[in-house]
């Protein structure tokens, strides 16, 4: 059963926050800065590049935050293969949790078998690690929202995500809603892109997120920098 957690202050948003760091020029000490921070304030994953999941891995070992790597980001055009061994390269480096970015030309297209096909095949390649499916709501209509969401449940995804935060819009209340609604009571969703303020974070859970991916976390539940 999806958790859905009770929110008073902002400090009680902590355990649902992935502390985001996906700029391509990040360096292994903002890295190693967003592991302490995430330790101190017991933020629920560190969400990194691949090149920086075996550091945040050994980092984080002996605490309760995961180590969360995204696949195919941030556009999710890469052959299944390619996405496959990144995900299963994530997972050996210590990846808990990874989060892939959907084919969304082929969603568009109407090849839905092969985006099921797609995000099965990474699924597998996780293993025991959660997957989470960015389906970038921004490029979508609310009809290939609802498909996304449903392939990616089809294909035994843990969560649906709304998005890169590189696209040209990040989550709404409106799209959380919907996934939620999609996909029922049992899968995750996380709320990511542009979420910077306790008040929006607050929002999206109570629309149905049980995940926020933000690079504002520590403005978000109101606390100074590690």
């Amino acid at each position: 059963m999806t958790e859905y957690p009770i929110i008073h202050a902002p400090a009680d948003l902590a355990h649902w926050i992935d502390h985001t760091i996906l700029a391509p020029d990040a360096t292994e000490a903002q890295v190693e800065r967003l592991c302490r921070e995430a330790t101190k304030h017991g933020f629920r994953s560190v969400c990194v590049n691949p090149v920086h999941v075996a550091f945040v891995a050994a980092a984080l070992r002996g605490t309760v935050v995961a180590a969360c790597s995204v696949v195919s980001f941030p556009f999710g055009a890469t052959p299944t293969r390619a996405k496959v061994a990144e995900a299963a390269m994530a997972v050996e480096d210590g990846a808990d949790e990874v989060d892939m970015v959907l084919a969304l030309g082929l969603l568009k297209a109407g090849h839905l078998d092969a985006v099921r096909a797609d995000v099965a095949a990474v699924k597998r390649a996780c293993g025991s690690a959660v997957l989470k499916v960015i389906i970038e709501t921004c490029l979508l209509t609310d009809e290939q929202k609802v498909t996304a969401c449903r392939l990616s449940q089809e294909a035994g995804a843990d969560f649906v995500k709304t998005s890169t935060g590189y696209g040209s819009a990040g989550a709404t209340v409106s799209d959380v809603s919907l996934m939620r609604r999609t996909i029922g009571p049992e899968m995750g969703v996380k709320a990511a892109g542009g979420i910077r303020t306790f008040e929006t974070a607050k929002a999206m859970i109570e629309a149905g997120a049980t995940r926020i991916g933000a690079s504002a976390s520590l403005a978000i539940i109101g606390a100074s920098p590690a």
